[in-house]
Formats: C-alpha cells, structure tokens, sequence
C-alpha cells in the first residue's frame, strides 16, 4: 500500500539483499555437551517403560494424580487451601504435645 509521502521508497529500504552461504551443512561444527543424547531421546518419546519418577509410584499414588488433574482450577485451589489448613492445625497440635512435654521434663536430656 502507497502513501502520499513516499512510503514505497521506505518498505523498499527495509528489504535486505544480503546472500546467506548455505553450501556447507556444518555451521558448527562443535556440538555442545549431551545435546546428542538429548535429541535422541526426543526422537521417540513414546516408549514401553515408564519414566523413572513413575516407577516409584504405588496405585494409590497414580489415583491420586489422576484425580488432582481432573480438579477444576476453583477446586485445586479449594484443595490447597484445605492443605494449609489440615498443615496449620498440625502445627497447632505439635506446638501444644511440645509444650506438655516440656512441662512432664520428658525433653530434657539426662544428665552425666
């Protein structure tokens, strides 16, 4: 689209006649550390095995993580929050079993 002012003359400015050598298929030559391996591995991503962090899971686990990604956004936060509370309340607890038992001397250490 032209302009009154000359805006040709500006887009053709913007063009670049720059010849980019494209002849040789090694631009760098040095492959930088694990980049190999990691392609490789990006090559088949699906595979028979699970990842190793999926190995270690128990079925009740899986359940778990499985329910978690079915939650809404509303009801992970409601999830979380109910976290903090159950987290909250346990310190309570700790704090009042630590003071009982600092009052039955059942903390101190025995004397040599």
């Amino acid at each position: 689209m032209a302009s009154p002012n000359g805006g040709d003359d500006f887009e053709s400015s913007l063009l670049s006649f720059e010849k980019l050598d494209r002849a040789s298929p090694d631009l760098w030559p040095e492959q930088l550390p694990g980049v190999a391996e990691f392609a490789a591995s990006c090559k088949n991503p699906i595979t028979n095995s699970p990842p190793k962090w999926m190995a270690e899971l128990e079925s009740e686990d899986i359940e778990m993580l499985k329910e978690l990604g079915s939650l809404t956004t509303a009801n992970l936060m409601e999830k979380v929050k109910g976290l903090q509370n159950l987290a909250y309340q346990l310190g309570l607890e700790e704090s009042r079993e630590m003071t009982r038992g600092k009052f039955l001397n059942i903390l101190e250490r025995p004397k040599k």
